[in-house]
């Protein structure tokens, strides 16, 4: 059991959502106010994408993430920054010729898609520790081995703390293998991520799996999309582990009810509570985490 929750709200994400709900964030103003409804709910750390404001579509313009950041920063909330660095692994094959992209490929080498965590230093970035069939289209997430080293030795170069998003064990093994290697900061911090298509599915038992091949002394958090957002924070909690919620995952506070994201973080903080558990502060989770700014 996990007494004090270190508690994330990934507030937009970058899913074909805004067409579902009108509390998901599309504008810079939007996933500021977004991220600032979290942490005053009671998130520690907002986890952000940002949007083309013209399409609603995710986007990896780095004005955009300059604009929400420093929309937060100057509102003077105390949250930690958990930046996105999944963008520009997208790739579909062409129809007419499956060795060439087709619509909707955005592949990029790893600088580029570190450009904007440059630009911004979060705290906390994200780094999807492999690829995965993503749908049930030909659309894949490429992170190839090569790509992941040159990102995780970036961030380290920097301080930021990359944030290990494993989709199944094999991302855990190669995750692990950074950690051997001295490109992961300890303690490593690992995101299970459970429900996507098709990767790890959502279940107390893939949780516990997952968990045992952590390496020692790794933080760990996990989240379930879609109705499985709660029960499996739940289980984490009940597993010793931190949490996340948000709209990037789920867009629902109950059957048929549309949540906003501070909804989702205070029926969060609810549960935790209820467990007989605490949400820690921004500050308090600098310090647990081990990230800038720590105490």
């Amino acid at each position: 059991m996990n007494f004090e929750v270190v508690l994330t709200c990934a507030v937009t994400g970058a899913g074909d959502t805004t067409g579902k709900s009108p509390h998901v964030p599309v504008t810079p103003r939007q996933v500021a106010d977004a991220a600032i409804e979290a942490a005053k709910a009671g998130a520690a750390i907002a986890h952000l994408h940002v949007r083309d404001p013209e399409t609603g579509k995710g986007s990896r313009d780095v004005a955009l993430f300059e604009e929400a950041v420093a929309l937060v920063r100057d509102s003077e909330t105390d949250v930690v920054i958990n930046l996105t660095a999944g963008m520009g692994g997208d790739w579909s094959p062409s129809a007419d010729d499956p060795a060439m992209p087709g619509p909707g490929t955005d592949m990029i080498g790893p600088e580029e898609r570190l450009a904007h965590v440059k630009a911004c230093m979060p705290e906390i970035c994200s780094l999807d520790c492999g690829t995965l069939n993503f749908s049930d289209t030909d659309d894949i997430y490429i992170s190839t081995p090569p790509t992941l080293r040159r990102m995780a030795g970036l961030v380290q170069e920097w301080g930021v703390k990359p944030e290990l998003e494993v989709f199944d064990l094999g991302h855990i093994r190669f995750a692990k293998q950074m950690v051997a290697e001295g490109l992961i900061a300890d303690p490593p911090m690992f995101q299970l991520c459970l429900g996507i298509p098709w990767g790890a599915d959502a279940t107390v038992e893939t949780m516990a799996a997952m968990k045992a091949q952590l390496p020692a002394g790794a933080s760990w958090a996990s989240f379930g999309i879609s109705r499985m957002q709660m029960p499996m924070l739940a289980a984490a909690v009940a597993m010793g582990g931190n949490v996340r919620v948000g709209l990037e995952d789920n867009i629902y506070l109950d059957r048929g009810v549309l949540a906003t994201n501070g909804q989702l973080v205070s029926r969060a903080v609810e549960i935790i509570e209820r467990m007989g558990g605490r949400v820690v502060t921004p500050q308090e989770a600098r310090n647990k985490l081990k990230l800038r700014g720590a105490d």
